[in-house]
């Protein structure tokens, strides 16, 4: 049985809207991703699905924030893990606002979150934040260990459903390397831990997306989705092919796409 998180009314292909929704409107009034104000954007427009990142304050609180320091977002070099939440609010304020991992899950109660975990620090908080959440919450990292800790947390502070969870990197290149040898054993241990696989179409010269990937993934119970996907042309194409959600900057141009 899929769990929760896969359940929501919408059918696939899943469009999941990448750190929210910011429309170049948006953007020229000054509005950034992995605001409060994107994440409203989002669920405004039909997304189901919001994909974010997660990082944790100087005192201690998760943010939804994609990058270690402020510099590309605000201006201010300093490292978000060295900032303090009501410092980071006065930051964002003009910039769409800061939204905190509890306050996303308390105010949209109907999205499901896709949750990076960028920071090992972040990565216990993360979990125990979600634990009351965890049928629409997906945790994720490139780090299998930041994931797996996370998704112990979770389950350590909560006797609720745990979280789904997609691959890191090093569980990616075990699957790819199963495929490649054509043992359907060596896939099914190489997935047995996740529910989803969510991956670049390319990494560099290597084509990660493939038929194969996809029909593997499949025989085992394991969702496919496809990051970062903003051309119509290519969500089609994709979703052609088979694969089962598109992490895009653009949703509402995805949900238009592919209804």
């Amino acid at each position: 049985m899929p769990h929760p998180w896969f359940e929501a009314t919408a059918t696939t292909p899943r469009v999941l809207a990448h750190r929210g929704l910011v429309t170049a409107e948006e953007a020229a009034s000054g509005i950034v991703e992995n605001s409060f104000a994107a994440v409203a954007a989002a669920h405004s427009a039909g997304a189901e699905y919001v994909e974010s990142d997660c990082h944790l304050t100087a005192d201690g609180v998760v943010v939804l924030f994609h990058d270690d320091d402020l510099s590309r977002v605000t201006g201010d070099p300093r490292a978000v893990s060295s900032v303090s939440v009501r410092d980071l609010e006065h930051l964002m304020a003009d910039r769409g606002g800061l939204i905190t991992l509890s306050q996303a899950l308390e105010t949209f109660p109907t999205v499901r979150f896709n949750l990076d975990v960028k920071a090992e620090d972040a990565a216990t908080a993360v979990g125990t934040a979600v634990a009351a959440h965890g049928e629409r919450v997906l945790l994720t990292s490139f780090s299998d260990a930041r994931r797996r800790a996370a998704l112990a947390a979770a389950q350590a502070a909560g006797d609720g459903i745990r979280p789904a969870t997609s691959a890191g990197t090093g569980t990616i290149a075990r699957v790819l390397a199963a495929v490649a040898t054509g043992s359907d054993r060596l896939i099914a241990r190489a997935l047995g831990a996740v529910d989803a696989l969510q991956v670049p179409e390319r990494q560099g010269r290597l084509r990660v997306i493939s038929p194969r990937l996809i029909q593997a993934a499949h025989r085992h119970g394991v969702e496919v989705h496809v990051w970062t996907v903003n051309e119509p042309d290519d969500m089609r194409r994709l979703v052609a092919l088979g694969v089962d959600g598109i992490v895009t900057d653009r949703a509402d141009i995805a949900l238009a796409t592919l209804a």
